[in-house]
């Protein structure tokens, strides 16, 4: 659910939870998320094409987006509507796991970051 995961942040940031540890999880979980993505894309791009629940052209596009932008696309993991399936396509093309999950892991680090360091500017001063 786009932007579950930051109104539940900024919602335990309000109730006074150590914003490290908030962090933590966070980028924690929203990555284990995208690696999910990963391997779906991965090992189950045949079963999706057979339910029809993705079409080829909706993958052609994607590893075109990705061939030619490649790491600088998986710096974008974090945007809602794009995110999901830039990781999926970097698990159809077999994307380096060490890089795919460091680059996802900085991603979801600095957007979760951006949105507590907002959040105490708006809110505490």
């Amino acid at each position: 659910m786009p932007g579950g995961s930051e109104a539940l942040l900024l919602y335990y940031k309000s109730e006074n939870y150590a914003p490290y540890l908030l962090l933590i999880v966070a980028t924690a979980g929203n990555t284990l998320g995208s690696l999910v993505n990963y391997y779906l894309g991965r090992y189950a791009l045949e079963w999706a094409f057979k339910k029809k629940y993705m079409k080829s052209s909706q993958v052609d596009m994607g590893k075109r987006y990705f061939q030619k932008y490649g790491a600088f696309a998986l710096l974008l993991s974090w945007t809602p509507v794009i995110g999901d399936p830039i990781t999926f396509v970097a698990g159809v093309l077999s994307y380096s796991l060490k890089k795919f999950i460091f680059l996802v892991l900085i991603a979801k680090l600095l957007r979760y970051s951006f949105l507590l360091y907002f959040y105490d500017i708006i809110f505490t001063t």
